[in-house]
């Protein structure tokens, strides 16, 4: 009977053993399960590691940019921008698209140019580009003869204004009219030249480099004539 009880006592110490085992099994496989539960999150922050890959994408991206932006990038955006710059520039040479001549950007000389027989005295303006760009001349200017009698206007002769593109250096001419004194009177003494170049409105003062005066008519106004650029020389 006692070595039933020693037995049995035997037996009860080894389930408890057992059980504990059993416990102690259960526990390392739930601990285990929590770490793999941490792994998946680490995971799934490994997805969120993934968004901090996708963070370190972009701060690859960044990164990337950064190094575009020192090294290689420089260099991109470099041409990137001097490619817009040249296209500019090119764009605005190719497309013949210049600002207009301002006063102050060229140089106006005035000289006689009649020819002997004419009926009429001609006197030939210069207007030459010192600006240090191209620019374009379009229509007539305006000219007025100043007089001992007050300043006469010149007129329009009417004829077509084509556009003209100077550049840097170049010149281009216009013409003025007027009819020459053959009365044997005094006349109407020329003092000076006024010279707008067109669509502007600072004027240049010139000598009167042509026949010193004007018949004394009424028709003598309306006889002073201006041609379009690029007219000198052909009728105006």
């Amino acid at each position: 009977m006692r070595v039933h009880k020693v037995t049995f006592a035997a037996l009860i110490v080894a389930a408890s053993l057992s059980l504990t085992a059993c416990q102690s099994d259960d526990g390392g496989t739930g601990k285990s399960d929590s770490s793999s539960g941490s792994t998946a999150a680490s995971s799934g922050g490994g997805s969120g590691s993934g968004a901090s890959d996708g963070g370190s994408g972009q701060g690859g991206a960044n990164d990337s940019a950064g190094t575009s932006g020192k090294n290689g990038g420089t260099n991109s955006a470099g041409k990137s921008s001097g490619g817009q710059d040249t296209a500019a520039g090119t764009g605005s040479a190719g497309s013949g698209k210049a600002g207009k001549c301002r006063t102050d950007e060229l140089e106006i000389t005035a000289t006689d140019s009649t020819v002997s027989g004419d009926p009429e005295g001609t006197v030939a303006v210069r207007l030459k580009n010192r600006g240090g760009r191209d620019c374009t001349l379009s229509g007539y200017a305006g000219v007025d003869l100043k007089t001992n009698a007050g300043s006469l206007s010149a007129n329009r002769t009417g004829e077509k204004a084509d556009r003209t593109v100077l550049k840097d250096g170049q010149s281009t001419y216009f013409g003025i009219q007027y009819p020459i004194n053959r009365t044997g009177g005094s006349g109407v003494r020329i003092t000076g030249l006024l010279v707008t170049p067109p669509d502007e409105t600072k004027t240049v003062t010139l000598a009167w480099p042509g026949a010193a005066t004007l018949p004394a008519t009424e028709d003598s106004a309306s006889s002073v004539k201006v041609g379009p650029m690029g007219s000198a020389g052909q009728g105006g």
